[in-house]
Formats: structure tokens, C-alpha cells, sequence
């Protein structure tokens, strides 16, 4: 992913809505105009993510997937719903389904290709307004077969999103280049034009270098970096964690006979592209234990980029020697001038002072996390999901905590929980929703706090629904106000859809 956008704090799981499950999906229709912008700001991207804002008019913009929805009749074909900002925050009355039968965007919507199975924000052609990178992780293609994958662009401008281009396919059957996790931006080799990387083979880094056309074409062409082992990449996310000035790759991985052996590896970024990858090392001197997913952002404020990681699973070999696995836990890694210092890591779940709730197999703690200053103070918070959370008799409900970042790095004081039953979310916490199975944090309003978004993608039998809470100094996130939205809002197929399983960043 691309240098990620702050986490906002925990949700209060989102309402349990009739929304409107019988409109079928007007393929690839912008459902109300896009605002009309201001003259492009540009994109704002530093060594966390990119500022989203697709149509350049100073707020960040919301992208959220239904990889799993029906388009044209094609199940599992997939679409991409966008909601703009505003000084208001997300506008629901300003937003689009863009989809593989949307007019300029390549292909088709054809059975399981999974259009906006991984998503990620840049501005890729330098035009002043970021752009929607997508993953199409399902796509067949003549040369190389079953499910290559695709990864496509749509262009950002002063009316939003539209046209499009193909970026790259995969080279090998079963690459699902463009799956979830394995999709990211950043300027990795130094020189000022955004870059995308991928994944093939499920473990070689693949760099394409902008600046790029508008047909795709990158004008510095492609590195790609070859893994002597047989690992596979779950999470990609993009910083700078040695403080050069040049954006670093960071992923978790797990050795493909090992499941449970998670770590974190890194490449260095340089005028050249990356460099060889090394691992971060905890304080035995051997790799440190890590997890599923992860984000880089300088929670301590100190001018170098820090790694949060999520481990969401519990109950294998390796919770023998993983500091507090049970229920799942967030890690965080700080940056040093030598790169990431994993003997300074700080674990933390939902048994450490602080975090609400209480440790318990099964509640998925760390399931997604997302770097960005919620409440104003300086130092960027981490938002990550429980969307295992029992919320009473009630099974997987699920929760997002917000974790607070200080001077001295991640801590549990303060911390702060939603879900479906906290007061003024709307609607009612059911079984397997999964509320927080997905965050996003962004500014969406221009307050200066980065906002929360939470995706719900069990929500109303599968058909999934998205939460937005704005952020404030004093509440961190403010249920008051809270916004959600699902297929009855975007006049999409409800069916299996799964709306809020991927959201940009």
C-alpha cells in the first residue's frame, strides 16, 4: 500500500440498517456528480500515505471496495465506491461506483475478477490530484491464464475520478497480482515521481517507476526484486524508516512451510530502487515475531518513520514464544537512522493497561491497523480492528480500538473503543458483522485530525456497510454526527458484495 493515512480512534459498530437491497448495480455509473473542485492542491504525499484527494479540492476522499459484488449480472466481479470530502466531512450525496463497465476504465466485469481487491491512493501522472490505484486480483489474461491479476489506475481530476489505464498484469498463472495487501505507493527510488508496487509470484516485490502516462506506461520501467526463499508477502506499506530522505518498502511475511512464523522484512529505498531486503531482529538477536499486517508512520514524532504491526491470529506453535498472542496484538517497531530497532519493540492487546476490553481467543486485536493523528497533539495514532470482538452473547460483532502515539511511542493509556452498541453509532451490533474488519483513517473535513473510517463487510448477511466518524481534540472520535452507508445508499447489489473489506489508503 501506499504510505498509509492515520488511523482514527476505535468505532462504535455500525447501525444495522434496512438500507435498500433490491436496486441492481447501474454497471460502472457515477451515481450523483462529483463535486466540482477548486483548483488542484495537489496531493499530499510525505513518508505516510497519500493525501486522498481525488479531486483536488483540499479534502481527503473516501474509497472503499465490494470486491465480492455482482456487476452486470457477473458475480464476483466487483466495484469501487468513492465518497468526497467536504468541510462537513464525507458527502454521501457526492459519490460514484466505478467499476470494470465503467466507461474508461479497462476491461469488463466478468465472474470473480475481484475489481478493488486491494486499493491504494497517488498521484501517479503529476497533475496536481491523486489518482485510485486498483487491484483486480481474479483477471484472466490470453498470455498468462487463471487469475494473473491486473492492476489499473483511475485518474483523478477537478470532477473527480474517471478514465482509466491498465498499470500491469501478472506473468505467472495464479499470481492474483493486485490482491489484498500486496498493493502499495511510494517514491522508492528517490526522484520526486511516485512509483507503485506490487507482488508477483506471491513474494517478489515488483516496482513500477513514475511518473506514468496516461495510458499506464511507467516512464522509468519496472525493478523487480527476486526472494532467494520461499516466503509470501501478506502486507506491503511504504515510509521512511532510516530517516535518508528516500521512501523505504516494508512487508509482513511468513515462510510458506511455517505458517505461524510471521516477520517483518524490509528494502531500502535509494536513487537506484530498492535495495536487498533485511529483517528486523527482536532483542534475541533473531527475527522478530510479527504479524499479518502493518503501516509506517512516526507515531513518536521523532522525524523517522516507525512500523506498526498487526498479528490478529491466535492459537499456533509460535504463541509460545510471541509476547501477548492471545486474542491478537499490535507491535510497535521504531525507526532509527540504522533502520527499523526491533529490540526497542512495544507489544500491546486488550490485556495492556490501558486498552479496553480483555484478551479472549478469537477477537482478531490487530486484524488492520492505520497510522495518522487523530486528536491534534503531534504524535500520529494507530486505529486497528477487532472483528472477532463478542459484544455480549453476541458473536463476532466486532470493535476498532484507537491507540494513542506519545513521545516515547505506542501506549495503551487512553485508549478508546466504538462499536455498533456504543451511544449515538448507528445501528445495532448483530453476529458476524465484522465491524472493523477494514480502517482508514484521513482528514476529510480539513480540521487538521485525521478521521475515522470502518468497514463492516458482514454487515446485512454479507452485503457489508461502511462507518465515518469525525475526529476531536477533546473525543477522539465523535459518535455524534456518525455517518454509514451500503448498498441502499450507492443503488448497488447487496448480494455477497461484502462492501468494507478493503478500504484505501
Amino acid at each position: 500500500m501506499a504510505a498509509r493515512s492515520p488511523r482514527l480512534a476505535p468505532l462504535a459498530r455500525p447501525v444495522r440498517l434496512a438500507l435498500a437491497t433490491g436496486v441492481a448495480l447501474v454497471a460502472g455509473a457515477l451515481v450523483v456528480p462529483a463535486v466540482q473542485a477548486a483548483p488542484a492542491q495537489g496531493a499530499d504525499v510525505g513518508s505516510a500515505r497519500p493525501h486522498a484527494d481525488f479531486n483536488g479540492d483540499g479534502y481527503a476522499d473516501l474509497a472503499v471496495a465490494a470486491p465480492g459484488a455482482t456487476v452486470g449480472g457477473s458475480k464476483g466481479a466487483g466495484y469501487v465506491a468513492v465518497l468526497y470530502g467536504s468541510a462537513h466531512g464525507l458527502d454521501t450525496g457526492t459519490r460514484q461506483v466505478l467499476s470494470q463497465n465503467t466507461a474508461g476504465v479497462p476491461g469488463g466485469a466478468e465472474k470473480d475478477d475481484a475489481f478493488g481487491s486491494a486499493l491504494a491512493t497517488a498521484d501517479l501522472d503529476r497533475d496536481g490530484y491523486a489518482d485510485l490505484v486498483v487491484g483486480v486480483s481474479g483477471e484472466d489474461t490470453a498470455d498468462g491464464g487463471a487469475e494473473v491479476g491486473l492492476v489499473e489506475v483511475v485518474w483523478g481530476g477537478p470532477g473527480g475520478l474517471s478514465g482509466g489505464a491498465a498499470l500491469a498484469s501478472g506473468r505467472n498463472l495464479l499470481d492474483q497480482l493486485g490482491i489484498e495487501g500486496r498493493l502499495t505507493t511510494g517514491d522508492v527510488d528517490g526522484d520526486g515521481d511516485m512509483d507503485v508496487v506490487t507482488v508477483e509470484r506471491l513474494h517478489d516485490p515488483r516496482v513500477l517507476k513514475g511518473p506514468f502516462g496516461r495510458d499506464g506506461a511507467a516512464a522509468q520501467g519496472e525493478q523487480v526484486v527476486r526472494d532467494e526463499f520461499d516466503t509470501r508477502v501478506l502486507d506491503l506499506a511504504t515510509g521512511d524508516v532510516n530517516g535518508d530522505g528516500v521512501t523505504d518498502l516494508v512487508a509482513a511475511q511468513i515462510d510458506n512451510e511455517e505458517f505461524d512464523a510471521r516477520r517483518v522484512a524490509y528494502w531500502r529505498g535509494s536513487r537506484a530502487g530498492l535495495t536487498p531486503y533485511r529483517d528486523v531482529e527482536g532483542s534475541d538477536g533473531y527475527r522478530l515475531k510479527a504479524g499479518e499486517n502493518l503501516d509506517v508512520g512516526d507515531v513518536n514524532a521523532d522525524g523517522i518513520d516507525d512500523i506498526v504491526s498487526g498479528r490478529a491470529v491466535d492459537g499456533y506453535d509460535s504463541d509460545l514464544d510471541t509476547p501477548l498472542p492471545t486474542g491478537g496484538r499490535v507491535t510497535w517497531i521504531p525507526g532509527t537512522p540504522d533502520g527499523p530497532d526491533g529490540t526497542r519493540a512495544v507489544h500491546l492487546n486488550q490485556d495492556s493497561p490501558g486498552v479496553p476490553g480483555s484478551a479472549e481467543r478469537g477477537d482478531g486485536f490487530g486484524t488492520d491497523v492505520r497510522i495518522a493523528d487523530v486528536d491534534g497533539d503531534g504524535f500520529p495514532d494507530v486505529a486497528t480492528g477487532l472483528p472477532g470482538e463478542d459484544l455480549g452473547a453476541v458473536k463476532d460483532a466486532g470493535a476498532v480500538v484507537v491507540l494513542r502515539g506519545t513521545a516515547s511511542g505506542l501506549t495503551g493509556a487512553g485508549a478508546r473503543a466504538v462499536t455498533q452498541n456504543t451511544a449515538n453509532v448507528p445501528g445495532t451490533a448483530e453476529t458476524t458483522d465484522a465491524f472493523g474488519r477494514a480502517v482508514r483513517l484521513g482528514d476529510t473535513d480539513g480540521d487538521g485530525l485525521a478521521d475515522l473510517a470502518a468497514g463492516a463487510p458482514g454487515e446485512n448477511t454479507g452485503a457489508g456497510s461502511v462507518w465515518y466518524f469525525r475526529s476531536s481534540p477533546a473525543t477522539v472520535v465523535t459518535p455524534n454526527g456518525t455517518t454509514t452507508f451500503g448498498a441502499g445508499t450507492l443503488g448497488t447489489d447487496p448480494s455477497n458484495a461484502r462492501l468494507g473489506a478493503v478500504l484505501a489508503d
